[in-house]
């Protein structure tokens, strides 16, 4: 079994059986609260599920600071009080994920397609991705960047990729992308969260001396 965190616009936890099964998928919609529902979440897919964990899942982002480090550091200490690695998912990659399959049961030709979500502060990110590989991943034809939102859609049509605007992130795609890169044996992103851009609160100055 393989337990899915995402907190990079909502809180989702999921379990999924190896062979993609969903056992369990809870979320809050919230993109805000996440330390407060994130336990909550997680106890509920947790006794859902007979089977152990056997991986962590745990979206990378891009996504706010704050969100990203509730997610990532529950990821961490529940995967290592249970004993097993935790495997790092760019989030827009669960989303790619979703959509290609989606558009597959359908009989959809997906095409190019760009994953968009807020990145606040008037900016979007967005990742490039064009079908699936041989191992059944998304091809991610670009890594996450950040875009003014009046510049976006004039960046995608001169790649011509379609717009996905995606609201919130399921923790069981991001489950899936992580069983489907570990039978290939990939490693898909590092371990540092994909913030694309640094946190609004700074450490203080030193204390000024007095004489």
């Amino acid at each position: 079994m393989i337990l899915g965190i995402d907190t990079s616009l909502g809180t989702a936890v999921a379990a999924i059986a190896r062979d993609g099964e969903v056992l369990a998928d809870e979320q809050s919609a919230n993109p805000l609260g996440h330390a407060e529902v994130i336990g909550e979440l997680l106890r509920r897919a947790s006794s859902g599920v007979d089977a152990a964990p056997t991986h962590v899942a745990v979206g990378m982002g891009p996504g706010p600071f704050t969100g990203l480090r509730v997610g990532i550091a529950t990821a961490r200490v529940y995967a290592l009080g249970r004993g097993v690695p935790v495997v790092p998912v760019p989030s827009h990659d669960g989303v790619a994920l979703g959509v290609l399959l989606a558009d597959a049961l359908t009989g959809t030709e997906t095409g190019r397609f760009a994953v968009v979500t807020d990145a606040r502060r008037r900016e979007f990110a967005f990742s490039v991705y064009d079908g699936l590989d041989d191992d059944g991943l998304p091809v991610r034809l670009s890594d996450a960047a950040l875009s003014p939102r009046d510049d976006l859609d004039a960046r995608l049509d001169e790649i011509g990729a379609r717009r996905y605007d995606a609201t919130s992130v399921s923790a069981a795609m991001i489950a899936l992308v992580a069983a489907r890169a570990l039978d290939a044996d990939r490693t898909l992103t590092g371990a540092e969260p994909l913030y694309l851009r640094s946190p609004d609160v700074v450490a203080a100055h030193a204390p000024k001396r007095v004489s």
